[in-house]
């Protein structure tokens, strides 16, 4: 697959990155020899291999879930600018 520069352009409009002519040439040959790079990577015979999330067996040691409450209500509510029934109150973000 390789991509021209119209599929360049049309790529970045459809992000809403405005480029220039110079680098939507770079932009081209980069994005084309990532898709030779996949094409390389396809190529590959799989045939036979299982597939596997790591390449190790090993089973991570995780810690046990627990919920811990560390905070004093108190002590937090210090640092708060403005404050409504025992909650931080802040400015309206959404209209």
């Amino acid at each position: 697959m390789s991509l021209s520069l119209d599929d360049v352009r049309r790529i970045a409009d459809l992000a809403h990155i405005d480029i220039s002519e110079a680098q939507a040439e770079r932009m081209q040959g980069e994005m084309n020899d990532i898709f030779k790079m996949i094409e390389q990577i396809q190529a590959v015979n799989t045939d036979g291999i299982e597939p596997m999330m790591h390449p190790h067996d090993a089973a991570q040691r995780l810690r046990e879930d627990k919920v811990v409450f560390e905070g004093n209500r108190q002590e937090n509510m210090k640092n708060a600018p403005e404050e409504f029934e025992g909650l931080f109150l802040v400015p309206q973000v959404i209209e």
